[in-house]
């Protein structure tokens, strides 16, 4: 299989050479040990991953003894089931004067992360790998860093082809999955069951006890369901039959394991009243999509839950826009108790960027005008508008342009 260029790799590539170890984290299957071995190319880096029982027992009983047999530069993959080797790495960076000694990656995010900041403070970088995104597949990353003026999306538009509603939502219904592009239907439904039996049901498992794999299954798919929506934890308790303190859980879980995306709520002082719910999107709209059991990108694409599909696609993009970028931008959505509603807020040097995200080619341009509550607020308004399927960008007014969604 043709090995597929990924975004981070210039950021992973600049943090080698500034910490002595650096940690990639990221869903199971999204291609973290893949891009580091293309990245170790032909040098002598050892690779040995936790899922080997023998290497993670050592690991576990003896970490001294584990590094003589595994020296550095080494690769170690899932250290998150041995992180009893973090002290250990922690003497290894301090007795060497060498950067990019040891390379990590782990999927199971919250107790993993808290363990590598604590004991590898400012030894450690962590950078965070998400499924492949729409431009990644298709080979056209820009040269430009994403902004929001008309100019600047004028100089993207002429690095790739129109938008296409078509492509869109065959990549929704694929994903990103490395394993799960250009394979047929029925090796994709396959692989999708598979990830979910065994990758899934394993790591919730270790993650937080979760043992009865058919209500996961059913909780998977109650999540699925409200793609796009605020979190209604009574919901998705209900969808599984399990207590809503137990979905509240399950969905920590699921965060940690980066198979979902909680995005929070624009919070500020001078906006009163303001919803405290994350909004729920996948991390990979493909494994969302069989989820739901949309056989087809057309049936997807023509169903009821589409416009919900295409915002989580949107906001997936943007998410891995900025993990992927220098720079670093703070995203949530805004919603007030009278249910105005904001679908995305980009904040970067203290701008807010508002955007709303719609399906259509030509959505309504009186949108814009929710973005007046920014104004109230006496906060600063940066360049924004309506992310949609136009195939160009186009002016709504001074601040705000239609953008095409392949634009970011």
């Amino acid at each position: 299989m043709k090995y597929i260029e990924r975004e981070l790799e210039r950021k992973f590539l600049k943090m080698n050479g500034f910490f002595k170890a650096v940690l990639v984290t990221g869903a199971r299957q999204v291609g973290k040990t893949t891009m580091l071995k293309h990245l170790s190319g032909g040098s002598n880096r050892t690779y040995v991953t936790m899922d080997n029982a023998m290497a993670r027992d050592l690991a576990k009983r003896d970490p001294v003894l584990f590094f003589q047999t595994y020296k550095p530069p080494v690769l170690i993959g899932e250290v998150q089931k041995a992180p009893e080797l973090f002290e250990q790495i922690k003497i290894i960076c301090d007795e060497s004067d060498e950067n990019g000694l040891i390379w990590l990656t782990g999927s199971q995010q919250y107790s993993m992360i808290k363990s590598a900041r604590e004991t590898l403070a400012g030894r450690i970088g962590i950078l965070e790998l998400y499924s492949l995104s729409a431009r990644e597949k298709a080979g056209l990353p820009f040269d430009n860093e994403l902004e929001f003026s008309l100019e600047n999306l004028r100089q993207r538009q002429t690095k790739v082809p129109k938008n296409n509603i078509i492509d869109v939502f065959r990549h929704i219904w694929e994903g990103g999955m490395p394993q799960a592009q250009g394979v047929d239907d029925e090796l994709r439904q396959e692989y999708f069951n598979s990830y979910v039996d065994t990758y899934l049901m394993r790591d919730v498992t270790d993650a937080g006890g979760i043992t009865d794999a058919v209500k996961f299954r059913r909780f998977l798919t109650g999540c699925a369901s409200l793609v796009s929506e605020q979190v209604n934890y009574a919901t998705l308790a209900e969808s599984a039959d399990i207590a809503s303190s137990t979905a509240k859980e399950w969905l920590k879980i699921l965060e940690g394991l980066h198979v979902v995306y909680l995005l929070p709520p624009y919070s500020n002082n001078e906006l009163k009243r303001l919803s405290k719910t994350p909004k729920l999107y996948f991390c990979d709209t493909g494994l969302c999509a069989f989820l739901s059991m949309w056989l087809t990108p057309d049936t997807l694409q023509n169903g009821a839950a589409s416009g919900h599909y295409y915002e989580n696609y949107v906001v997936m993009e943007l998410v891995k826009n900025y993990a992927y970028s220098k720079a670093k931008a703070n995203i949530t959505y805004y919603r007030d108790s009278n249910a105005k509603e904001i679908d995305v807020f980009i904040e970067e040097n203290n701008r807010i960027h508002p955007f709303e995200i719609k399906k259509s080619a030509c959505p309504d341009r009186r949108e814009v005008k929710k973005y007046q509550v920014i104004d109230k607020a006496s906060l600063h308004r940066g360049n924004g508008g309506i992310i949609c399927m136009c195939e160009e960008p186009l002016p709504i007014d001074a601040d705000n342009c239609f953008i095409p969604s392949n634009l970011i």
